[in-house]
């Protein structure tokens, strides 16, 4: 095998010398391209499938922030290709997202909805695909609705007619929908989630009418009847304007109640009770302004207002003079006839007058602004009442003893909340919500006393409690003390008598051996000899041991003797 493998390598050495450069290169060229075909074909075989959510591109940037913002919202996993084309993992992820679209009219302006459904039109005859046509548009549109997550199961009925030569004769395009919600879901009464599916469906289906549509539940409860859903509108929005004026009232509650009780402590501010009037009605407000011009502002840096203010500006000016003299024009009548003037008026006609009379005009700009808005809602009234209580103090003697009642109880004195106080705390409140007088604000902050008299109760039992806990603990040391002193002195006695008995034996035994020595002493002297036990010659010899012992060493003795009566 060795051999034929190095054979065939001087084989193909031997033939790499003989080919030229050219063939060389295209050997090489070929080479490369294969590896870069194998490479390709990995890549693309291993790169995940995914399908097109809308064919059409979308140009606009805000238009697509929105769609991808809204899918991720859903958690609906979107990918952007080249020229901002959508796609997504799978047919079912694309069947769910398109039906998001639609409900919240996220669709790309220009996309050919047909394309959304992405149904395939061929067959052999009109009438098969008419009803091949009516039956994917019923699959599609079933699968679109099903794919909302409030929905088990859709049951979906479109009538197509044929078309008829006159519009007189032309029956309209139905759609028959019945819904089997999910446990839980809100979809009967979401008005927003029926629009969105009236609107799959009417894009799905073309020359569809909203009024040709009918939507029910599995009841047969008609669920799109929106012009009958008028009441139902307004009681809704009804219960999300109180909701609205709830949440600010709570809003506003929480924030003036933490700064009194940061003040007050919580136990003395219990109490408040704020009420909020709002205005839910649409307005539109144009106002027209006019105000001078600043033609300098004021300085912040100097103690005085060097603001230059002029009420307009001249834009334009003209000024006109005509200036005349001579003699006044008397008319006189027709040829060969006297005229009708005053004779006043005749004697005047030869005198020589001059007249000058001078028009000046100027254009005068002022500033002006318009400004047009909506006001909806608005705050009509806030009333806000607080209630704060003052101090309860426990009365003491001139002794610095706490004053008990006849009852047992501990008197006590209030301290009311003083009025400069009360009146701080009610220009808290009103900067804290925002007081207007002008539209009827009202706050008011009292000192009324709180009801305590089960928390006195409970702290007087308490008291009490530990007033008897402290005198039983008081009459238990005494007699524990009382009891150690008796333990004491019947100890002390107890050694001294035991001390005393120790003594009159040790002295009893004494003199018995000082009997006992003399009698033998005496035997001695008398060469009488005298019979001893074992343990009276043993007793003997330690007594002697024991003096020999304690003339030599007498402190060792004494220490001895000492351990001995300590331990007795």
């Amino acid at each position: 095998m060795n051999e034929w493998i190095k054979k065939t390598l001087d084989q193909l050495k031997a033939l790499w010398g003989r080919w030229s450069v050219v063939q060389k290169l295209v050997l090489a060229g070929i080479v490369v391209a294969a590896v870069v075909g194998v490479v390709l074909l990995f890549t693309l075989s291993a790169a995940p499938t995914q399908v097109r959510l809308i064919s059409t591109p979308i140009r606009d940037d805000d238009e697509l922030r929105r769609i991808t913002g809204r899918l991720d919202e859903e958690g609906i996993e979107v990918t952007v290709g080249e020229d901002n084309i959508l796609y997504v993992a799978d047919q079912e992820t694309r069947t769910r997202a398109n039906s998001l679209l639609m409900r919240e009219d996220l669709i790309p302006k220009g996309t050919d909805l047909w394309s959304v459904f992405a149904i395939d039109r061929f067959t052999v005859t009109d009438f098969e695909r008419n009803v091949n046509l009516r039956r994917a548009i019923t699959q599609e549109v079933t699968r679109h609705i099903e794919s909302v997550a409030d929905i088990d199961k859709a049951n979906v009925v479109i009538e197509i007619p044929e078309d008829k030569l006159f519009a007189a004769d032309q029956k309209p395009v139905t759609a028959s929908v019945i819904l089997y919600p999910k446990p839980g879901a809100d979809i009967v009464t979401n008005r927003a989630k029926l629009e969105g599916i009236q609107k799959i469906i009417k894009f799905a289906v073309s020359g569809l009418l909203d009024e040709n549509i009918v939507i029910t539940d599995q009841n047969g409860v008609i669920l799109n009847d929106f012009a009958g859903m008028a009441d139902f509108d307004r009681l809704e929005q009804t219960k999300r304007e109180q909701q609205l004026i709830q949440r600010l009232e709570v809003q506003y509650r929480a924030a003036v109640l933490k700064a009194l009780q940061q003040i007050y402590t919580a136990d003395r501010v219990r109490d408040l009770n704020i009420k909020i009037d709002m205005d839910m009605s649409k307005k539109a407000v144009a106002t027209e302004e006019y105000f001078p011009f600043t033609l300098r502002p004021d300085n912040p840096t100097t103690p005085y207002d060097d603001s230059e203010i002029v009420p307009s500006v001249t834009r334009s000016s003209s000024e006109t003079t005509s200036e005349y003299q001579g003699t006044g024009f008397n008319p006189e009548g027709p040829a060969g006839m006297e005229g009708q003037t005053a004779p006043a008026y005749s004697d005047l006609q030869n005198m020589v007058g001059r007249a000058v009379q001078t028009s000046t005009i100027v254009n005068e700009e002022i500033n002006r602004r318009e400004t047009a808005e909506e006001r909806s809602p608005t705050i009509d009234r806030v009333t806000v009442s607080v209630n704060i209580d003052g101090v309860w103090k426990r009365k003491y003697d001139d002794k610095g003893r706490m004053v008990i009642g006849a009852d047992g109880s501990i008197e006590r004195i209030y301290a009311p909340v003083p009025e400069d106080e009360l009146k701080s705390a009610e220009a808290l409140v009103r900067d804290a919500v925002g007081y207007d007088r002008v539209r009827g604000d009202s706050v008011t902050v009292r000192n009324i006393a709180f009801d305590r008299s089960q928390q006195f109760a409970a702290e007087d039992a308490e008291w009490l409690k530990r007033q008897n806990v402290n005198a039983i603990l008081l009459w238990s040391l005494a007699g524990l003390a009382a009891l150690m002193v008796s333990f004491i002195v019947f100890r002390l006695i107890s050694r001294e008598l035991e001390r005393k008995r120790r003594l009159a034996e040790e002295k009893r035994a004494l003199e018995q051996q000082m009997l006992r020595e003399n009698a033998i002493r005496q035997a001695e002297e008398q060469n009488i000899e005298v019979s001893m036990s074992v343990e009276e010659r043993k007793r003997l010899e330690l007594q002697e041991h024991a003096i020999n012992l304690a003339k030599e060493h007498p402190e060792d003795v004494a220490q001895l003797i000492r351990t001995w009566l300590r331990e007795e």
